[in-house]
C-alpha cells in the first residue's frame, strides 16, 4: 500500500504529526529571529516552552510509530524528519540561551544567519504540505533549503575570519570565544535544516 492508497486516519495522520512539527520548527525559530534584540530569562522561558512543545509532539509521533504496522512513508524517513525538526528548535534555544547567559549581543551575522535559517524552516513546511499531491514541488523546495544552507556556511566562515582578525588581548578573548559558540550553534541548525531537506529527496525518490 503506497503513500497515495492509505486513508487520511490511517496514512495521513503521520503527514499531520509532521506538518504540526514542522510548524513549530518554523515559529520557533521565528521567535528566535524577532526577539534577537531582547534576548533575556523570559524570552528564553519562551522559546524553552516551544522547544518542550516540539519534544512532546516528537514523543507522539514515535509512539504511533511503534504502534502502527504500515506508515504513508518510509518509518525510517518519519523517524528521520522528526528527528531534524527537533534539533532545528533546539538549536534555537541552546543559541538563544547562550547568547543570554554569555551575554553575545546580536551583530549582523547573526541576524543574516538566522533569518536564512527562518527561511530554510519555511521552505520545510512548503515542502511537508506539497509532498502528496506535489512531490516534485516539495523537492524544489528541499533544494532551496540545501542552497540557504550554503549561504550561511559562507557567512559562518566570514564570520569566524573577521572574528579573530583584528589582534586581540587576552582579556577579550572569553568575547570572542563566546560569539563563536553562537556562531557555531546557529550553524548547526542550518545543518539540521539541510539534513531534513536530504530526507525529502530520499522520500520522494522512493515515491516516485
Amino acid at each position: 500500500m503506497g503513500f497515495f492508497d492509505m486513508g487520511v486516519k490511517d496514512g495521513n495522520r503521520f503527514v499531520s504529526m509532521l506538518m504540526a512539527q514542522s510548524a513549530n520548527t518554523v515559529k520557533g525559530i521565528g521567535f528566535l529571529e524577532a526577539s534577537l534584540d531582547q534576548v533575556n530569562d523570559g524570552t528564553v522561558q519562551k522559546l524553552h516552552a516551544l522547544a518542550d512543545d516540539s519534544g512532546e509532539l516528537r514523543r507522539v509521533l514515535v509512539d504511533q510509530l511503534h504502534r502502527t504496522f504500515i506508515t504513508p512513508l518510509d518509518r525510517e524517513d518519519i523517524f528521520n524528519l522528526s528527528h531534524e525538526y527537533q534539533g532545528m528548535v533546539t538549536y534555537a534555544l541552546t543559541t538563544m540561551e547562550e547568547m543570554n547567559i554569555l551575554n553575545v549581543a546580536a551583530d549582523d551575522y547573526i541576524r543574516r544567519m538566522v533569518a536564512l535559517v527562518s527561511e530554510q524552516a519555511q521552505e520545510l513546511q512548503l515542502a511537508i504540505a506539497r509532498l502528496a499531491k506535489n512531490p516534485r514541488v516539495a523537492t524544489d523546495h528541499a533544494h532551496e533549503v540545501g542552497k540557504k544552507e550554503r549561504l550561511v556556511e559562507r557567512l559562518y566562515r566570514t564570520a569566524i575570519k573577521d572574528l579573530f582578525a583584528p589582534p586581540l588581548g587576552l582579556q577579550e578573548l572569553p568575547a570572542v570565544f563566546y560569539r563563536r559558540e553562537v556562531y557555531r550553534h546557529i550553524s548547526n541548525m542550518s545543518h539540521r535544516a539541510d539534513a531534513a531537506a536530504n530526507v525529502f529527496g530520499m522520500v520522494v525518490m522512493k515515491l516516485s
